[in-house]
């Protein structure tokens, strides 16, 4: 089979349109072409009165080692490489121990669906709810009843992704495919089959919930088995000659699990257990993270600036955009989750504390779009002196943002035109904040240091000569943006080891190793393929 590679086509091709250009690239006749399958499409949008599609085909053809001769010198032309998963290990007969998985997030789900596909039969102990009772928890809270400090947007089964865009792309390197064994998964949990070849593929939270229940299931019916509303509260440590390893967990409630290989499936709120850890000696470093606020237009503007008169396709669907600005100040601002057709949310985690979040279904049918306006922030500058420094700088903003908001949950929020000009704002215009509970509007500079208000009053006329429209002065800003990603990492050797701690494997986006649900899901796969290698050495 070949990999065809860059075709153009019209953004309107009919449906003969990609065979044509197949055999045009090939020079050969219709009759050689035996089958094509698209294996990625996306699009360039550079110029939107003429969007092109761009394909990436697989096709089988007649004489393939021929034209692959004929072709030697086009790199749009080659083999299609072998991307099927491949199992690195299977489990002994009888298990002489089980692995342990801490988090149900999309690292934890895939290190223990990978382990359990392997015959390991993992323990997954995860502090919040089933997906679904979470559910109700998290809207529940949305719609001012109490928030549940153990069942919300960032702790349950599925992690904090499920109540997000449900983005399936990041920047991570993927040299073993991992990242198509993730899609394949998915979409034999329920995802739309489209996941596969989209650029950017999506899946949102509603069909996030049925899937997860599924990957659940999967890993049951493999012999795995999985302990809501249990929290790790201690490591249980052995020492010998200077060196500690994995002797079992301390839970909640009083419980106790003797084990030898714990992977850390930590979400980037695991605020408490990062603690833990750091008091037990765990080597943890602190890391950069950004901070800001969310940023809300109408869609139909972002479509109208990306697609033109091409806005509304349904290939096309709801228009995104990611943008950078380098600041006079040295500081950098760039957009971030963005989140088309969707709402933002409120996503705390700890009593007395507001912060943002966006989330999208996957129609992306909502009113507006939203992303988070962020600055990057270091522990060097911004936060020295102690690993978990930047845990303490999230919660004195949160806090303030609660003051801020009437500390009620409600958001402060501010429209872009008196953010610019520095006064606070009393009245909405066209855009209405989708943020549930609510928001008071307020003066947003009270919430964040002064480098991230002059940082973001410089971007935002940036972005706008981007995105016209972008600073438009009824826009909304609502804050704070503060868990962008974890502000700690848990260092891990080579071997996906703590660097100190043997038989403890950090892994996923709270440990400091991913970035969003595709790339936490290929850090499971990785961490239970280290874990599994390992597995015999411990016997």
């Amino acid at each position: 089979m070949l990999r065809l590679t860059d075709i153009k086509l019209p953004l309107d091709h009919n449906d003969t349109a990609l065979n044509k250009a197949i055999v045009n690239k090939l020079r050969i006749d219709a009759a050689q072409l035996l089958n094509s399958n698209v294996f990625k499409r996306g699009y360039d949008a550079r110029n939107n009165k003429d969007i092109q599609l761009i394909y990436t085909v697989d096709v089988e053809v007649e004489n393939e080692a021929l034209l692959l001769t004929q072709f030697a010198n086009d790199p749009q032309v080659r083999v299609t490489p072998d991307m099927t998963y491949k199992f690195v290990a299977q489990a002994p007969e009888n298990l002489s121990h089980r692995p342990v998985v801490v988090g149900l997030g999309p690292c934890g789900i895939f290190a223990a669906l990978i382990l359990s596909q392997m015959g390991y039969k993992p323990i997954v102990l995860e502090r919040g709810k089933a997906v679904r009772d979470r559910t109700k928890d998290t809207f529940g809270f949305w719609r001012k009843q109490p928030l549940n400090p153990e069942s919300n947007v960032q702790f349950g089964e599925g992690g904090a992704g499920t109540f997000s865009d449900g983005k399936l792309y990041s920047q991570v390197k993927d040299r073993k495919h991992y990242g198509r064994k993730v899609l394949h998964e998915f979409v034999k949990a329920g995802a739309p089959d489209e996941i596969l070849y989209v650029s950017k593929p999506h899946i949102g939270t509603f069909k996030l919930v049925s899937m997860v229940e599924k990957m659940r299931q999967q890993i049951i019916d493999l012999g795995g088995e999985i302990r809501f509303s249990t929290r790790v509260e201690k490591l249980d440590l052995d020492e010998k000659d200077g060196q500690f390893s994995v002797k079992g967990l301390h839970l909640s409630e009083g419980g106790y699990l003797a084990c030898k290989q714990v992977i850390l499936a930590l979400g980037h709120s695991a605020r408490d257990t990062f603690q833990s850890l750091y008091d037990q000696g765990v080597y943890i470093e602190a890391k950069p993270f950004s901070i800001g606020f969310r940023i809300e237009h109408e869609q139909s503007l972002i479509d109208r600036c990306r697609f033109g008169d091409n806005a509304g396709n349904p290939i096309l669907g709801a228009a995104d955009y990611k943008l950078v600005h380098h600041c006079k100040n040295g500081r950098t601002v760039y957009s971030f989750c963005m989140c088309p057709g969707g709402t933002v949310v409120a996503a705390a985690s700890e009593p007395g504390r507001v912060v943002t979040n966006g989330m999208s279904q996957y129609s992306r049918r909502e009113r507006n779009a939203n992303s988070a306006i962020v600055v990057g922030i270091t522990p060097e500058e911004d936060y020295p002196g102690h690993p978990l420094a930047g845990i303490e700088l999230q919660r004195r903003l949160e806090e303030m943002a609660f003051t801020a908001g009437g500390e009620n949950y409600n958001a402060p929020a501010q429209l872009i035109g008196d953010f610019l000009a520095g006064q606070a704002s009393t009245q909405l215009g066209e855009v209405i904040p989708s943020y549930t509970p609510g928001i008071t509007l307020t003066d947003l500079s009270k919430v964040v240091p002064e480098f991230v208000t002059q940082a973001i009053r410089e971007a935002i006329p940036a972005f706008d000569r981007q995105i016209k429209g972008f600073a438009k002065a009824d826009g909304t800003l609502t804050g704070v943006e503060t868990r962008t990603s974890s502000p700690v990492c848990i260092k891990r050797g080579k071997d996906y080891q703590s660097v100190n701690v043997k038989g403890l494997y950090p892994a996923g986006e709270g440990a400091g190793y991913a970035g969003g649900i595709w790339s936490a899901g290929i850090d499971g796969i990785r961490v239970a393929e280290a874990l599994a290698l390992a597995f015999d050495s411990l016997d």
